[in-house]
């Protein structure tokens, strides 16, 4: 073999033995990731960019350490685990959240790649096994399938647990089924260790997200909710202890392992690999199809039994605008404890509702995801500016609005006919039934923004800021009347109002973003009023 003359030099493997507490750490290592780029991304409002960033750079400093030692460093190796389960989760994340490349292409490209990386390493060093990492381009070939794999588990974990509306509590008990079941194999029919090793070394990857989810997310997430800081902290600890330990006694240590395999040998594990993929492609491509259908079946009786579309998001997202609309107010009023409430609440009926919404327009769904990101770590701030606060709320009820509206011609003919007893002629009433509709309602509102426009034009901010409480006051009065009269009308002018009183109560307005708001808030108010 040509790295023959190499092994006097290195004497011991890079990489350490497989052990119980090597299993241990993995997850603890992927547990840590998961949530320290949540403390990140969120509680320090970096952003998923950003965050990318900054774990990549972490990462190739340690990756490039561990390339120049010489034998397996307890602490220098566990580290780039942390840190790669980190950037390969964020690899996924951005081509997800940032890119919208859906999940199953994801899935479907990283299987390729992490088979193509086996491949290759195994064509080229006739072996795949990590206690034969000895040689520089065998560490390449290993960090590689690394990356790949918790990028592939991310992948995997995110389209089952979320989009296809499984859990993270019902992934994580299937992946240890799948993990237990891969033991026994091992143990009692004499699968592989080398294949069983790199299946469970995946599955490790959506088993750490669940534990840490279950851990971090709130109560009313179905978390324990010790947040992202805590448990990030407390999985820390516990790495660096296992490393001591490690470190100290050193039974992770193992020599080279160069032992050449026999032909039969060969052909048996071929036939295992092939008889493993055979089996989670079954399982895995029958579970999505079932899932799947499921959640059509969930769309097809909500579409029957509603007036809106269910080939689209219209009309399915008012309790997303009512949540943002209610932290918009809170943080209005500097009550950040209730808008970070409020941000629990909408990140756990948008994650519980991300099977069926997703399910009928993924485009739209990602774009409103993003904005919902935003909204959730400009809130989630350790210490929340309001300026950006209500800029990520009201870019959020932009889009969210703009997807919620409906049209007459995305309502069914039947409820038309079904929804009022008015004449035929009035086509003029669009959706609405005449008693329907906000006309002649709204003109103490129209009057009020009048008069703060006319505030604004002159400089008297004070009186804008005066007549802003007053719009405040009688607006948030009629709200059950006017949304019960006509809802997505209400909520349109709702997100229009909020942009009024986000930019006049500014501890330095500026007048042109006053006048604009008040001028668009007018045009639709001053239309609907007609």
């Amino acid at each position: 073999m040509s790295e023959q003359p190499n092994k006097p030099k290195i004497l011991l493997s890079k990489v350490p033995e497989v052990t119980i507490y090597f299993w241990i750490i993995k997850v603890l290592c992927t547990t840590v990731g998961e949530t320290f780029a949540d403390f990140l991304n969120f509680n320090l409002g970096f952003g998923l960019t950003n965050t990318t960033i900054i774990m990549g750079i972490a990462f190739f400093i340690l990756l490039f350490l561990q390339f120049r030692t010489t034998k397996y460093v307890p602490a220098i190796y566990w580290l780039t685990v942390v840190l790669i389960s980190v950037f390969g989760t964020l690899v996924t994340d951005n081509l997800t959240d940032g890119i919208g490349v859906p999940l199953e292409k994801s899935t479907t490209v990283f299987s390729i790649l992490l088979g193509l990386t086996f491949l290759v390493w195994y064509l080229s060093e006739k072996t795949l096994s990590i206690h034969s990492i000895y040689t520089r381009k065998r560490e390449v070939y290993y960090w590689l399938t690394i990356l790949f794999t918790f990028a592939l588990g991310t992948a995997v974990g995110d389209l089952y647990s979320e989009q296809l509306g499984l859990g993270y509590f019902n992934t994580g008990l299937t992946v240890v089924i799948i993990i237990a079941i891969m033991y026994l194999a091992w143990k009692w029919l004499r699968l592989d260790a080398v294949l069983a090793f790199w299946v469970v070394y995946i599955l490790t990857r959506p088993l750490g997200a669940s534990l840490g989810d279950y851990l971090s997310q709130t109560k009313v997430n179905g978390g324990l909710g010790l947040g992202t800081t805590i448990t990030s902290v407390i999985f820390l600890v516990a790495i660096l202890a296992v490393i001591i330990f490690l470190a100290v006694t050193k039974i992770d240590t193992v020599p080279n392992s160069g032992t050449a395999e026999s032909e039969q040998r060969k052909r048996n594990v071929l036939i295992q690999t092939v008889s493993v993929l055979c089996v989670f492609l079954a399982v895995g491509i029958g579970g999505y199809v079932q899932l799947s259908n499921k959640i059509a079946s969930q769309i097809d009786s909500s579409g029957s039994s509603s007036t809106s579309n269910p080939a689209s998001l219209a009309g399915q997202l008012t309790d997303f605008v009512n949540i943002e609309n209610d932290m918009s107010k809170a943080v209005n009023a500097k009550d950040f404890a209730a808008a970070k409430k409020g941000a629990d609440i909408l990140e756990h009926k948008w994650d519980t509702s991300e099977p069926k919404l997703r399910k009928i327009d993924g485009s739209t769904w990602t774009q409103i995801d993003g904005t919902i990101d935003v909204v959730l770590a400009a809130v989630r701030n350790g210490k929340p500016d309001a300026n950006q606060c209500n800029n990520a709320l009201q870019e959020s009820l932009k889009v969210l609005n703009e997807a919620n509206k409906t049209a007459a011609s995305q309502a069914p003919a039947s409820s038309q006919s079904e929804s009022s007893q008015a004449p035929a002629s009035s086509s003029e009433a669009g959706t609405a039934t005449p008693h329907a509709k906000l006309a002649g309602r709204l003109t103490d509102f129209v009057n009020i923004e009048n008069e703060m426009l006319n505030a604004v034009n002159t400089k008297d901010f004070a009186a804008a800021k005066k007549g802003a409480d007053n719009l405040e006051h009688q607006w948030d009065n009629s709200e059950p009347k006017l949304r019960k009269i006509d809802g997505s009308t209400w909520t349109k002018i709702d997100g229009t109002i909020d942009v009024v009183l986000a930019n006049v109560r500014k501890g330095k307005p500026i007048a042109s973003q006053c006048i604009t708001a008040l001028n668009d808030s007018l045009n639709i108010m001053s239309v609907v009023n007609q």
